[in-house]
């Protein structure tokens, strides 16, 4: 089994910076693509960034410029490097992980989201 766990998030004013962690732990061979995924109420599910274990990247338009995507394959390790905050980019985000574990199988798994709100 794999285990996906997000930390980082919070309340922070627009224009502040916050940086999001998702560790992934269990019986791990490699693992592929990870990426940020975020769902505000009432809106779907979106891709905010993603990159591959060669850290080839790509990131929802909305946060070009603002938002930095990078990983620690060592560590098992995705982060999401966000400023410039805008109260639009409140919603809880989520860490998914393409994971090869040890017996060779090969799927998508999910952490369980952190709540990111930007207010005054």
């Amino acid at each position: 089994q794999v285990q996906l766990v997000e930390s980082g998030g919070g309340l922070v004013q627009p224009g502040g910076s916050l940086r999001l962690s998702c560790a992934a732990s269990g019986s791990i061979f490699n693992i592929y693509d990870m990426g940020w995924y975020r769902q505000a109420p009432g809106k779907q599910r979106e891709l905010v960034a993603a990159i591959t274990r060669g850290s080839y990247t790509n990131y929802a338009n909305s946060v070009k410029g603002r938002f930095t995507i990078s990983r620690d394959n060592a560590k098992n390790t995705v982060y999401l490097q966000m400023n410039s905050l805008k109260p639009e980019d409140t919603a809880v985000y989520l860490c998914n992980a393409d994971v090869k574990t040890r017996d060779l199988t090969r799927r998508g798994y999910w952490g369980q989201g952190t709540q990111v709100t930007v207010s005054s």
